[in-house]
């Protein structure tokens, strides 16, 4: 998404420090640091990255200015890498005249999604104004044709899914596309926004047209962003919740959700489906308290090594803007390791958002053929004829490296059968081969999904792992297998690579072995919670503790047996009217957690805009953070809010800590940083004071002193009194 917002959509998910500051795109041989896109860009917004048939990586991007004070924006902005670290800006997809028949003059193109679909490379893009109304956002999902990522690219002049009128007015946020293509063989798409949520549709076989019924996956007013992979036969949903775009108050966040079908129903790690008031959502990506902030819209891309790497955008709170102050929020691309533990997505093993140097991807190995030249000199001919020629070898029989092979390792290739019966790959004395409707390893074999077409080009991917072997095939290299199998080894598959093709030609490009990697096998430690402090805690048993004080007093806040009850106030915090009551007391010195157990019946489904009560961390009425539960249009939602002063004025955002039920477990992480002194807030929620979900960081500067309170604020209609059983310091 780009720069909208509605009602207060806010975000967030997980994370922790992981170290080091510096600017600078490059860290020197096999290291790299954030944001990847510096090189080319100050801003890549909603970024995609795809590896195409040239083997070069290409990232695509919102249309924005890329530079300050360029002043104008580009129309989908594509740059290139050999090594994913180091950028180079390419040109636009599109001219500045080029736009489909349906588009209106000056409709912008955000959020691409490019893939490999029925043989050629299909741009899903976001429309923002089309002709079907005078709505200035009556958006569409568009698509466009490419011979290659670097274009040329044609617009189709339909759109794949056309603007939708919304039953409370205007039209349904029909943006942020993501194609994807099942086990099944079919391909999918999912798209839409906060109003009307996301959905998925399936596509026509060309993937330019949706057929069918579409259906809804993830609740409207929360998410938006979607990207779906498939792995060990579960389809993931990647969405990012809360406001893209608050400049330095801004908590975007990336969630998941998965499910064994490509519709859904998605549900998190704790069986909370995605599609409810009370949506779920496990966290994959948020804020840790460095340098970036509003961390989300993600694309997956695997390295050559079978790593897998989150692209996504994200801001420098130091310099929000592109052109300060205000206006277009200033968001590079990022790319950072993705790990799989327990079955679940999650940044550096939660760690979140890197800023220090960092290993780099691995994008070459000990055989990395391009087949660029004629010269076949790093290999040999064991059986029939083989040449390279434009970008690739054909050929018949078998063709293998020089090149030995041993241990751990992860080799592919991009295939297509020109005349062969069955084509793939030699790793030592396993064959592993796709053709005649099947993929095939040694004696295990898979059937494909019916219609899968072997002519059109298909990446081949091989891991073996000790000696479990298993090989996938997909037609983009982007989380979409069609077909796995998986083979017990009797021995480490030591030996050669070889390619093959039996019963007639086939034309293979972008042979590479690496070393496998090494998977990540524990997550960062959530923050530690040690006894209680009971003379800064209140469990309001024998009224209410003089230690409190009061921000503009509400007599209407009582205490007795054992409760604070306090009926919600038609008040708010945010913004200049501050005009909602604030109980605090001070917090004690250094690191600790304070934590507060609050019952607000808010409901389900119905729009209650905008009551909440739970924690604030409170410099003043213009820096806070406020931890609360909150109804936000339909939903119900822990939401992390922050405010500060920004260019004279206060600026709210963002971000989403778990799901509330009636009751919630509220926690305030306190952490000192040692290197700056900054006081770092983190947040965490739980629906039964067991289980907890942690979140983004917000922070405060070296020079402030954070009291600790409660809030009950947002609306009195309906009345609604909110219920704090205790507030309680742990250190």
């Amino acid at each position: 998404m780009r720069h909208l917002h509605r009602g207060g959509v806010l975000a967030a998910v997980l994370t922790l420090l992981l170290a080091g500051a510096a600017p600078a795109p490059a860290a020197g041989p096999d290291r790299y640091r954030n944001p990847v896109s510096a090189g080319f860009a100050d801003t890549f917004a909603d970024p995609v990255v795809v590896r195409g048939d040239d083997g070069i990586w290409y990232a695509f991007g919102t249309s924005d200015p890329l530079r300050e004070g360029e002043g104008k924006a580009h129309r989908v902005p594509i740059a290139r890498s050999t090594d994913l670290v180091d950028w180079t800006f390419v040109g636009d997809a599109f001219t500045a005249d080029q736009r489909p028949a349906y588009a209106a003059p000056g409709s912008a193109f955000w959020a691409p999604d490019v893939r490999r679909v029925a043989g050629r490379w299909v741009m899903y893009m976001t429309v923002t104004d089309t002709t079907v109304s005078d709505d200035t956002f009556d958006t569409a999902v568009g698509v466009a044709t490419a011979p290659s990522p670097a274009g040329p690219w044609t617009f189709a002049d339909t759109p794949v899914v056309a603007p939708r009128p919304g039953a409370g007015g205007g039209y349904l946020w029909t943006i942020d596309p993501s194609q994807l293509t099942g086990a099944d063989g079919r391909s999918y798409l999912y798209y839409g926004s906060y109003y009307g949520g996301i959905s998925v549709t399936e596509l026509s076989p060309d993937g330019l047209r949706a057929v069918g019924a579409s259906t809804q996956v993830a609740v409207d007013n929360k998410f938006e962003g979607a990207y779906v992979l498939r792995r060990d036969g579960w389809y993931y949903l990647f969405a990012s919740a809360a406001n893209c775009c608050a400049g330095p108050a801004t908590g975007y966040s990336v969630q998941a959700g998965r499910s064994r079908d490509p519709r859904g129903p998605f549900v998190d790690r704790d069986g909370r489906r995605l599609d409810v008031s009370r949506a779920g959502g496990t966290p994959v990506l948020t804020q840790n308290g460095n340098r970036w902030i509003g961390t989300g819209h993600n694309a997956v891309l695997t390295d050559l090594s079978g790593q897998d790497w989150i692209a996504y955008h994200a801001i420098d709170r130091a310099d929000p803007y592109l052109d300060e102050p205000f206006g277009v929020n200033e968001r590079p691309m990022l790319l950072d390791r993705l790990d799989w533990i327990d079955g679940w997505p999650t940044v550096n093993a939660g760690a979140g958002p890197s800023e220090g140097a960092r290993p780099a991807p691995v994008t070459t190995g000990r055989v990395d053929a391009r087949f660029d030249t004629a010269d076949l000199r790093g290999w040999r001919t064991e059986a029939g004829s083989w040449r390279a020629a434009g970008g690739k070898l054909t050929g018949t029989g078998t063709l293998a490296s020089r090149t030995g092979l041993g241990g751990d390792l992860r080799v592919e290739t991009d295939l297509r059968l020109t005349g062969a019966d069955t084509a793939g790959l030699r790793l030592g004395a396993v064959d592993v081969r796709v053709g005649r409707g099947r993929l095939t390893a040694g004696t295990a074999s898979v059937p494909l999904p019916a219609g899968t077409d072997l002519r059109n080009r298909h990446n081949l991917a091989v891991e073996v792992r000790g000696r479990q072997l298993v090989a996938t095939i997909g037609p983009s290299r982007l989380g979409d297998p069609v077909a796995q199998v998986t083979l017990r080894l009797p021995r480490p598959a030591n030996g050669t690579l070889a390619v093959r093709a039996e019963g007639g030609p086939a034309e293979f490009d972008n042979v590479s072995a690496a070393r496998l990697y090494r998977p990540a096998r524990h997550a960062v430690a959530p923050p530690r919670v040690g006894p209680v402090l009971r003379g800064w805690s209140d469990e309001f048993d024998d009224g209410l503790d003089p230690a409190w004080r009061w921000v503009r007093q509400d007599p209407a806040a009582t205490v007795s047996g054992g409760a604070l009850r306090w009926p919600v106030q038609d008040a708010d915090l945010s913004g200049t009217g501050n005009t909602a009551g604030v109980l605090l007391r001070d917090a004690p010195a250094g690191n600790y957690v304070a934590e507060t157990k609050v019952t607000l019946d808010l409901g389900e489904e119905t729009v209650r805009n905008y009551q909440q009560a739970g924690l604030v961390a409170y410099v003043d009425d213009d820096r806070f953070a406020r931890l609360t539960q909150v109804a936000i249009w339909n939903t119900r939602q822990v939401e992390f809010g922050y405010e500060l002063p920004f260019a004279g004025q206060p600026v709210y955002g963002g971000s989403i800590v778990g799901t509330p039920g009636t009751t919630t477990w509220l926690r305030l992480a306190h952490r000192v940083d040692p290197v700056n002194g900054e006081h770092e807030f983190r947040a965490g929620s739980s629906p039964d004071g067991r289980r907890w979900t942690w979140g983004a960081v917000w922070t405060f500067p070296a020079d402030t002193t954070p009291r600790i309170g409660l809030v009950a604020h947002g609306g009195a209609t309906p009345a609604v009194t909110a219920q704090f059983d205790y507030l309680r310091f742990h250190r």
